[in-house]
C-alpha cells in the first residue's frame, strides 16, 4: 500500500512532567532524538514541552516516548495527555499495519535505541570478558 508524505510524516507534541531534577527536559529530549533515524525534527517550545516530526514508517511515538522514559525523562501523565498518546499510538500502529511493512522493519527502530543504549556511558556495564560472565 502507497502512502503519501502528509500520512507518513507525524507532528506530535510531548509534554513532560514539571517536577523533576532536570528543569529543561525537552531541550534534553531534542537532543538526544534528533540523531535518531526517523526523526525529522525535535523543538523544545517550552522546557516542558517538545515538538516533534517524524517518519511513522520509521518510528513511532510509542518507541520515541519509551526511548525518552529509559533516558530518565518523565511523560506528563494527565488524563488528557494519556488519552492523547493512546489515540496516537493507536492511529500509528494501524497505519503501519495497513502499509504492509514486513514486522522486522516494524522493530528496526526498537533495535536503534538499544544499540544507542549500549554505546552512551552509565555504570550498567559488567566490564568482564565474554567468556568470563558465562561462568560467574
Amino acid at each position: 500500500m502507497d502512502i503519501d508524505d502528509a500520512e507518513r510524516i507525524k507532528h506530535r507534541e510531548i509534554a513532560f512532567h514539571r517536577i523533576h531534577p532536570n528543569p529543561d527536559q525537552a531541550r534534553t529530549a531534542a537532543l538526544f532524538l534528533i540523531e535518531v533515524d526517523g526523526i525529522l525534527s525535535a523543538d523544545p517550545a517550552s522546557p516542558f514541552l517538545l515538538r516533534v516530526r517524524y517518519d511513522v514508517l520509521k518510528t513511532t511515538l510509542l518507541e520515541i516516548e519509551e526511548a525518552l522514559s529509559e533516558f530518565g525523562l518523565h511523560l506528563d501523565t494527565s488524563l488528557f495527555n494519556r488519552l492523547r498518546r493512546a489515540l496516537h499510538h493507536y492511529t500509528e500502529e494501524t497505519l503501519r499495519a495497513n502499509s504492509g511493512l514486513p514486522e522486522d522493519e516494524i522493530n528496526s527502530t526498537r533495535k536503534l535505541f538499544a544499540r544507542r543504549y549500549e554505546l552512551i556511558e552509565h555504570g550498567c556495564r559488567d566490564e568482564r570478558p565474554e567468556h568470563w560472565r558465562r561462568y560467574l
